[in-house]
């Protein structure tokens, strides 16, 4: 319904918008406490995946599946949400049967 207004729209007029969404994660992504790993490293991961794969999405779900690994793997069973266990199953299904 909505797919010919998009179209309407030239790529180069997205080009601002997305460097200034580029801007606003760098800002993020320079705060991180390198010193926790635990918690660094799956956001680092989520980063680079989102410019590796051109997706927001498959970075997110790198993000995600990874967080949860390292934190199991770090023995923090307990700081992991019940939420976070159904999306890194879900994701991993996902990726598993693609």
């Amino acid at each position: 319904m909505l797919a010919p207004v998009f179209t309407a729209i030239p790529g180069f007029a997205t080009a601002p918008a997305l460097i200034f969404v580029g801007y606003i994660i760098m800002q993020s992504f320079a705060k991180l406490d390198f010193k926790n790993m635990p918690e660094a490293l799956p956001s680092a991961l989520c980063a680079v995946m989102i410019a590796l794969t051109y997706s927001i999405a498959d970075g997110m779900a790198t993000g995600i599946i990874s967080y949860v690994i390292i934190n199991l793997l770090c023995g923090r069973v307990k700081k992991i949400s019940v939420l976070m266990y159904i999306l890194a199953i879900l994701f991993l299904l996902k990726y598993m049967f693609l």
